[in-house]
């Protein structure tokens, strides 16, 4: 038998922000095997989010050992691991390697300052590294900390993403791919490479950022103790990896140009693969190398998808699929307007202090309607980002669903009627970047062609707009939109006051 065919099962890793969620997946691309740690998210001050770091790597141990527990005979065939993460998160290491604080998060505001004087400074730059620098990004948080914890700042060693962190404890190697690379405001997107003038720009230096490769490139192999702890062979390889939307668009096969998507997870994206870079940055529109060569993507960003559900459920304190039911007998478009802007939003606004509004209540208002105006607020920032991606030349005419908002059929009609396009969800749509992470694994090992491993997964349902819904959401846009211009102004003193 030959080393592939002994080396023929995957597995991949996504750390995500609510959980790390892992696959085993076979030689015919089927799930052997799936397991989920929950994170929780710290927030010390407002605008404020840090997750430890360790705590990505004690989940991942949890997951390795649970799939070593429950299918040795499948992870005694593992050839290699991809992984996948959380995009943009800043984890500062010294020079043991050992974190000096918890993780910024991308969904932190902090360093909306930071960002904004680094675009005063350097107007040009964000041509190079593909976006206007934003709070949530990784250059303007090291700003923050020289300006507010000097000297932990003065002891980073490493400047790391969060699931190079984990690569870190896999393999002992500081190493990350170009699609996470890619959100960080330093690479130099055309040239997949570090940026001299944006490292120049916040003080840090090449040494103390990891080796970049592609996403479907060996990057490291799991040290020996590890592998037999977990039941691996020796020498199993960790791929490059993906930052999670781009490994998301691996496992649904948007790898070609024009291919889109979007994303419904804690965060939201509307995504395009191009086969060029192609920056946008003043329609705040995300241009970034993908997981694999010679690909490029565009991509709207939204910071609150279905985590503004999550906030709903907890608000009235019920779980989602029940509060889904009560919205289905709400009528669309009724008078209520939500902003789902919860920790601020990047495209279109690139607005940190924005915060969530539900506009609208009367006594008739009930729990329904509320979580309705939830999800056509998400959709209505969709709608948002579908029209920066046009402004910039990047017409959507038909899109895949991917993420747990993908499972409400609720939803993605919604969708389809503010965007006014079809949508297309998979039987394997909530796979998620973790699949997709799989996937870049087996690439790193077999050399494969990309696209005969990274193929559409078949599809579930195609949802197509009702014209009647359609012209209703139309009339609704654009008192959507000035309800955000209305308020603007009001929500820096809100956060100045607290």
């Amino acid at each position: 038998m030959s080393t592939h065919e002994r080396s023929d099962h995957f597995i991949g890793i996504d750390v995500g922000t609510s959980a790390v969620k892992a696959v085993l997946v076979d030689k015919t691309q089927e799930i052997v095997a799936q397991a989920d740690v929950a994170l929780a998210t710290s927030r010390p001050h407002r605008g404020w989010s840090e997750q430890h770091p360790d705590l990505w790597w004690q989940a991942v141990e949890h997951v390795l050992g649970q799939f070593q527990q429950q299918h040795a005979g499948a992870m005694a065939r593992v050839g290699a691991i991809g992984l996948s993460g959380q995009m943009h998160g800043a984890v500062m290491l010294d020079a043991a390697m050992t974190p000096l604080r918890p993780a910024i998060l991308w969904n932190d505001s902090r360093s909306g300052a930071e960002a904004e004087a680094l675009a005063r400074r350097f107007p040009d730059l964000s041509r190079e590294t593909g976006v206007m620098p934003m709070s949530g990004l990784t250059a303007p948080k090291l700003d923050w900390l020289a300006h507010h914890e000097p000297a932990l700042r003065a002891r980073l060693a490493m400047l790391m993403l969060p699931k190079d962190y984990v690569r870190l404890k896999l393999t002992g190697a500081c190493i990350t791919d170009m699609s996470d690379a890619a959100g960080t405001w330093l690479l130099d997107e055309a040239r997949r490479a570090w940026s001299p003038t944006a490292l120049g720009a916040v003080n840090i230096g090449k040494g103390q950022l990891p080796r970049l490769v592609e996403g479907s490139e060996a990057a490291g192999t799991v040290q020996t103790g590890l592998a037999a702890r977990f039941g691996l062979c020796p020498g199993v390889v960790v791929a490059g990896g993906a930052g999670d939307a781009a490994a998301g668009a691996v496992g649904i096969g948007a790898i070609n140009d024009g291919d889109a998507f979007l994303s419904l997870g804690t965060s939201g994206q509307l995504f395009v693969t191009t086969s060029s870079f192609r920056p946008a940055p003043e329609l705040m529109v995300h241009a970034f190398c993908h997981a694999l060569p010679g690909r490029w993507l565009q991509m709207g960003a939204m910071l609150s998808a279905a985590s503004s559900l999550a906030f709903a459920s907890d608000l009235f304190g019920a779980e989602v699929t029940a509060l889904l039911a009560e919205a289905e007998t709400a009528p669309p478009a009724a008078p209520l307007l939500f902003l789902p802007y919860l920790t601020g939003e990047r495209t279109p606004h690139n607005d940190p202090d924005a915060r969530g509004v539900l506009f609208g209540l009367t006594p008739a208002t009930s729990r329904g309607d509320v979580v309705r105006a939830i999800m056509e607020g998400v959709a209505f920032s969709f709608a948002d980002a579908r029209d920066c991606l046009a402004r910039s030349g990047t017409t959507i005419t038909e899109a895949g669903v991917i993420g747990g908002g993908a499972r409400s059929p609720l939803w993605l009609q919604i969708l389809s009627d503010v965007l006014d396009v079809p949508l297309v969800r998979y039987d394997a749509s909530a796979r998620g970047p973790a699949f997709g992470a799989a996937r870049l694994a087996r690439l790193a090992l077999t050399g494969e062609a990309a696209q005969e491993v990274c193929t559409a997964p078949k599809i579930s349902a195609t949802i197509t707009p009702n014209p009647r819904d359609v012209a209703a959401y139309a009339r609704r846009l654009p008192h959507f939109r000035a309800l955000y211009q209305s308020l603007k102004s009001q929500f820096p003193p809100l956060r100045d006051a607290g």
